[in-house]
């Protein structure tokens, strides 16, 4: 007889005991199983050696949206925990500067790869490979960099040290900060909250959460604002019209009696929520949707390239989407993320009322006031400084080199004291790289009259109202210093991300090195972020040590 659907861990423990293969799907004596469709199950981020690894086979990590039941369409007291969705992305290629040398990307402000990842290892799971996105997790967090003076939305920062897992490299940081605002500052807000009530949402970390987390945003609201609120489940409905943020209890009662039950027509209450933003509409103001839910679409319109577009049709009306993620088990991140990006907003997840405060309270004017749209960073290397590179993360932002100069191609946004970090791994012209030299290729060294420049940068904007984009170049000089404290601490978070794949490209570096490399850098830790982050490197620690002993002592009783 096959067994309900388990935990990974706990699926390797009854394969220890048993020795025998396991179905994933669950039996009508133990409990129903779903009418209609197959479930799917993510892999585990770290891999099973040897015969248990065959045992234990699934199928490739999840590369498109694909569509599965909602937790509401389980037999009461079922729940799947391997329903969660996330892209598969091949980390970035390296290339030849003699061969391509320039890289070139869209600014992304969007941290909610971080708290996801946290989420996933304070439940005692290693996260899967998708749920990684370096550059998200290196943006959490907050660092030094300069303002902007000359008039610009933002201020450029460039820094170039040696790298801390590789002694032939170095990481050059490209910085970005944009002028902060406070509430008061902010242009009047026309603000939708749109919230899914389904059944999927019936739990601690859904609903409850989501009612709390809008509370906090209520509390920021001021006279000159409007909120509405639209929830959908087996259909869409207006529980708010638009009211003046001055009367905070009429909003807060229509918050507290929501309640949670029944399918997932997200997209008609998109579409709902779309034209409530429109009846409230405020010329010059902020007008944004902040959908809350888990992303687990299942009735109406469902595909992922359908939803996507609806975003992109609606952004011209200059509405935008701020998408906040809530929610276990059957959690979609691949649409909760991508969605953001179509509707021009961005993109967080919620696990804890402290990021809630985060999010909506300490970077209210970074999730809602736009202060640059269609940010684009492009980095030409000098082939006399530096002979290979990668860029870390960024893998579902790459833009074509023609990309850069065209005002068509979206990009992205940023906000109000946005900071936004770029990480390149560079090989220095005569050091060891990771690609095997050309017998055909150029022997002779590359001369160049910019001698003195490592690359030049260039970052290409709008204005929040649009109209031409406009061009800031800086050339980046070839001045090796100490690593800076910010420097070392990013430098942490990207090992740290790395490793949580496969590691492939910080050798020897291990999770204790990340872990002292970030200790030594915490500095001034204002709301404990950093301090966090050493206690996730060290529970990682812990995971994959129990995962590979686990898996070691199994293979014995196998063999």
């Amino acid at each position: 007889m096959s067994l309900p659907l388990l935990r990974p861990a706990a699926v390797a423990v009854l394969l220890a005991l048993a020795g025998c293969g396991v179905s994933s799907k669950p039996e009508s004596a133990a409990v129903p199983a779903p009418a209609q469709p197959e479930v799917l199950v993510q892999q585990e981020a770290m891999p099973v050696a040897g015969a248990m690894a065959k045992r234990m086979a699934h199928p490739a990590p999840l590369a498109s949206f694909t569509v599965t039941p909602s937790a509401d369409s389980y037999p009461q007291g079922y729940r799947d925990e391997q329903r969660e969705q996330y892209q598969a992305l091949a980390d970035n290629p390296i290339h030849s500067v003699a061969e391509t040398p320039v890289s070139t990307f869209s600014a992304d402000v969007d941290t909610g790869a971080y708290a996801n990842v946290r989420r996933l290892l304070n439940q005692g799971r290693l996260p899967p490979e998708g749920a990684v996105r370096l550059e998200e997790l290196v943006n959490y967090f907050p660092y030094d960099y300069a303002l902007p003076s000359d008039g610009s939305p933002f201020g450029v920062t460039t820094e170039l040290a040696a790298s801390p897992w590789n002694p032939h490299t170095r990481l050059l940081r490209i910085g970005i900060k944009a002028s902060d605002r406070t509430v008061a500052e902010l242009a009047p807000a026309n603000l939708v909250f749109l919230v899914d009530v389904s059944g999927s949402m019936d739990r601690r970390e859904g609903l409850p959460m989501v009612k709390s987390t809008l509370k906090l945003l209520v509390d920021q609201l001021r006279d000159q604002d409007r909120v509405s609120l639209v929830v959908y489940a087996g259909e869409s409905r207006v529980v708010l019209e638009p009211t003046s943020g001055r009367e905070k209890a009429k909003i807060r009662t229509a918050i507290e009696q929501l309640t949670a039950g029944g399918s997932t027509a997200g997209a008609s209450g998109i579409e709902l929520a779309y034209q409530m933003a429109q009846q409230a509409f405020i010329p010059k103001g902020i007008n944004r949707i902040l959908l809350a839910t888990d992303g687990d679409f299942n009735v109406g319109i469902s595909d992922f390239d359908s939803l996507k577009q609806m975003a992109v049709d609606k952004r011209k009306s200059g509405i935008s989407l701020t998408t906040l993620g809530f929610g276990v088990d059957n959690y979609n991140e691949h649409l909760m993320e991508q969605l953001a990006d179509a509707g021009d907003g961005n993109y967080a997840y919620i696990d804890n009322l402290r990021e809630a405060r985060k999010v909506l309270v300490d970077q209210l004017g970074s999730t809602l006031a736009v202060v640059a749209k269609n940010v684009k960073l492009q980095v030409e290397f000098n082939p006399a400084q530096v002979s290979e590179y990668r860029l870390l993360g960024y893998e579902n932002r790459a833009l074509k080199r023609e990309d850069f100069s065209n005002d068509k191609v979206d990009a992205g946004e940023i906000g109000a004291g946005h900071t936004v970090t770029a990480l390149y791994e560079i090989v220095p012209a005569g050091e060891r790289g990771w690609l095997e030299p050309l017998r055909y290729g150029k022997s002779e060294p590359v001369v160049s009259g910019k001698s003195g420049e490592l690359a030049m940068l260039r970052v290409r904007y709008q204005r929040p109202d649009g109209g031409k984009s406009l061009l800031i170049e800086r050339p980046i000089t070839n001045q090796v210093a100490s690593a800076s404290e910010d420097l070392r601490f990013a430098a942490a978070v990207a090992a740290f991300s790395q490793q949580l794949k496969d590691g492939r490209y910080t050798g020897d570096f291990s999770l204790k090195d990340t872990e002292t490399l970030a200790r030594g850098a915490r500095g001034d830790d204002r709301f404990g972020l950093r301090n966090e982050f050493v206690q996730l490197v060290q529970l990682a620690q812990s995971l994959r040590t129990s995962t590979a002993s686990n898996a070691q002592a199994t293979e014995r009783r196998i063999e």
